[in-house]
Order: C-alpha cells, then structure tokens, then sequence
C-alpha cells in the first residue's frame, strides 16, 4: 500500500528515531487553567501516540518571561506546578509508545495589555510595532532580548530534564521570533534589524543558546512562516535568495529541523518551481523539515473554525512530495483533531474509517 510505503519509514531526528513520518502539528487548545497541564492533557496526546502518530508537537506553551503570555488557559513552560504536569504528559505519550516536544512561545507584540498570566506585563517587540490596530508597545531593548533568550533556553534545557524528545521554538505566525523576522514589524537601525539576515539575528542566538544548553544529540526545530494571524499574504522573503540569507544563520546556529506553516501544503511557494516551503527551507539548508497545511481535509483551517464542515480529502498529492522527499515530515493538524486514529488508518488503508473535523470538537480534549 502506498501510504504505508511513504509514511511507514523511520526518521532519524537528531539522536531521536521517528517511527514514521506522521507528526502532529502544535495547536493552541487553552485546557490548562492557570497555564498548568492537567491528566486530560496527559491522555490527550496519549491518545494520539496510540493512534500511530511518531511524533507529537504539542501546543505552545509560554516561556518564563512576564511578557510571554496573553491568556491564562494556555499552558506555561515554568514554574513547578507547570513542569510537572508537561512530565507527566511526556510519560504518557513515551508508554503510548510516541515521542512528543513541547513548542516553546512568546507572543510578543500578539500580547494583550493587562492580560494574564502576568497582567502587569508591558507589550513588547523589535519595535513595539502592533500586528493589528492596537496601540503601540515598547520596542526591546538589548536587555530584554537578554532576558527573552534566557527564557528560551531555560525552557529548552527544560524539556530534556523532564525527558522530552526534542523542543520546537515558535518563529512563527507574527509572534515574537517571527516579529524580528517579518520587516513589517522589525524596524530597527541596530545589528537586529534591516536587511534578511540582520532580522534572523535574534532567532540565531536564541537557537544558539538553546543548543548551548542541551545536549548534542537532543533535537532543536524551529517553527516558521511567511503567514501571519490576520495577515495572510505576508511575507518574510520575497524570493529564495531572501528565504536562504534567513534561515543559514538560524541552521548554522544548531537548528535541526524546520517546521514550515503553510495553510495549503501543496501550493508552491516561488514562482519558477512546485516546491513548498518546506521544500525550499529543505533545499536551501540541508536540514530536515516538516511540512503541514490541510492534511487529510478539503478545506482550510481558517474556513473551517468559522464553521464550514470539513469533509475528508485523499493524500495522493502529500505522498507525490514526500516520495521524491520534498521534505522529511508531515505535520497533520485537525485532521488529528477530529480523528485521534488518523495515522493508523491511514497506514493500514482503512480510509473509510476516518472521521472529519467539525469545529464542535474544539469545545473538549476530544
């Protein structure tokens, strides 16, 4: 069968083997009060680690900076009670027989001013630049970008103590890392700002750190977009050649892999050539990468959350990319959402057996 043929294939990730090359994409699902992850979330993953899922990107959770964070369901990568709970989620995905990575976030600019977890907090980014018309924040100073890194690898160094399999850094989207890479919002005359490779700075020397403090083998992905949250046709490279002079520091600095957001997995990304973007960022770095962007359905995210039924959509295109190794992964998002057996059927081609996504499953840890 041709799906178990292409996706049924170990990956080596760093000093990590994949079983197969279905992972799940992290999805913000605020079941955590107080940030803390509870045995919902534990069984949760669990449950998709037993559906055949290899890899688990769980959800991102805030790093310990007071500015990190903009709501108080979403869970925290600090503090014991929070690290706790990730520990006992970690155990249960490994005795499902998966391997999972938590991704580590900082909205940045994305903050509410007053919001939780730390309402005291200013909003702050490159530049203080909003993505939307909210009032201006506070631009970083080198201190803060000081302390924002800190947060990362304290949180990196984190997630191999408590025996996860690798951490995912969130650059993407219009958070914070991805707000220094995205020209809109980066507006600084410094060493961090101005042309593609001075924007990737920041995000360098966050993966630098992080690499710093774990160990060789331990894997580093980075998250990253063109796509913004309400600005969809953004872009942080017009070309290649922009995409290349981002993405060579960050890789030389000890990212493993690239895990590239796309709404539409099967879109092209330059004109002149069919491959995606984790296609690009995979050619252009030598690195591994994961592609994603409505796996298994035929419509996209955003129609979908507004309510339009999703129906189930064939993979025959994702395994035309994948055979002639396009990229390494597949990250699959709602698809998992909706049907916590998705990998395993599709594995062993009982394609009848899916279920769709419908929106009403956002409301439970279904």
């Amino acid at each position: 069968m041709r799906a178990r043929d292409v996706l049924l294939r170990p990956f080596f990730l760093g000093g990590r083997v994949v079983a197969n090359r279905i992972a799940m994409a992290p999805m913000t699902r605020e079941f955590c009060p107080g940030g803390v992850p509870g045995a919902d979330v534990a069984r949760y993953y669990a449950r998709r680690a037993e559906g055949g899922v290899g890899l688990i990107i769980a959800e991102g959770a805030y790093v310990g900076h007071p500015s990190a964070g903009t709501r108080d369901r979403v869970p925290r990568f600090y503090g014991e009670d929070a690290l706790a709970g990730w520990a006992r989620v970690a155990d249960a995905v490994h005795r499902a027989g998966g391997l999972i990575m938590p991704q580590l976030w900082h909205v940045g600019m994305a903050r509410v001013a007053g919001a939780p977890p730390v309402p005291g907090a200013p909003r702050i980014g490159p530049s203080g630049v909003p993505l939307d018309d909210s009032e201006p924040g506070r631009a970083m100073t080198t201190a803060d970008m000081d302390d924002v890194i800190a947060a990362y690898t304290a949180g990196a160094a984190a997630a191999e103590a408590l025996g996860f399999d690798g951490v995912e850094l969130h650059g993407a989207h219009g958070y914070l890392i991805d707000q220094f890479l995205w020209a809109r919002t980066n507006r600084r005359a410094d060493a961090y700002g101005g042309d593609p490779a001075s924007r990737a700075r920041f995000a360098a020397e966050i993966v630098a750190a992080c690499r710093a403090a774990v160990s060789a083998d331990f894997p580093i992905v980075l998250r990253m977009s063109q796509w913004k949250v309400g600005h969809y046709t953004a872009r942080i490279a017009a070309s290649p050649r922009e995409l290349e002079a981002i993405l060579t520091p960050i890789a030389e600095a000890g990212a493993d892999a690239f895990h590239c957001s796309t709404r539409r997995y099967w879109l092209p990304e330059f004109a002149g050539s069919d491959l995606n973007l984790a296609g690009w960022a995979k050619k252009l770095t030598g690195k591994a990468t994961i592609g994603v962007g409505s796996v298994g359905l035929d419509n996209e995210f955003t129609r979908a959350v507004e309510g339009e039924p999703s129906g189930v959509a064939g993979i025959d295109r994702l395994l035309d990319r994948m055979e002639r190794d396009e990229f390494d992964l597949v990250a699959v998002g709602r698809a998992l959402l909706g049907d916590p057996g998705w990998a395993a059927k599709i594995l062993t081609g009982r394609t009848a057996d899916l279920r769709p996504f419908d929106r009403a499953q956002l409301a439970t840890l279904h």
